[in-house]
């Protein structure tokens, strides 16, 4: 089994204050982000950042659908993690500054692969996959805090 990893980044014409803020905002904002790969949003305990606890499912392909219950911490300034309670899964958002009223928003996916043939599709095409999730997600958080 190997790690499997998917990164998205994209510049973002807000400052990273606004953008880290509406990404932590799980009651409110982060619904709103979420394309139509994701489904059954349920805040079930707090819904700002540290110590929310979220519930979705994911589907990533057709047949992939993922039912994630995360876990959210702030480990550093700027970094909002998500911990999934049913699998290995985590997501690591990253906001910094990037010039004046910008920010670099940075989403990063890593999880335990599949072995065997299986895991070599796995770690070839599921990155792409969710990275393209991920890219759809930015450019509706670019969309919100640009407004």
């Amino acid at each position: 089994m190997a790690q499997v990893e998917s990164t998205t980044e994209r510049i973002v014409a807000a400052d990273a204050e606004t953008v880290f803020d509406t990404l932590a905002d799980y009651t409110g904002t982060r619904e709103k982000l979420l394309p139509e790969h994701f489904s059954e949003y349920e805040v079930r305990e707090g819904g700002d950042g540290e110590g929310t606890l979220v519930h979705w499912k994911l589907q990533a392909t057709s047949k992939r659908i993922r039912d994630c219950l995360l876990e959210v911490t702030e480990p550093s300034d700027g970094e909002l993690v998500e911990k999934d309670r049913n699998s290995s899964m985590v997501t690591t958002w990253r906001v910094t500054p990037a010039g004046e009223g910008r920010s670099r928003v940075v989403v990063t996916t890593t999880w335990t692969g599949a072995g065997g043939i299986g895991g070599f599709f796995e770690k070839t095409f599921a990155p792409k996959g969710l990275g393209r999730i991920y890219d759809a997600v930015l450019a509706r958080l670019a969309a919100e805090v640009e407004k």
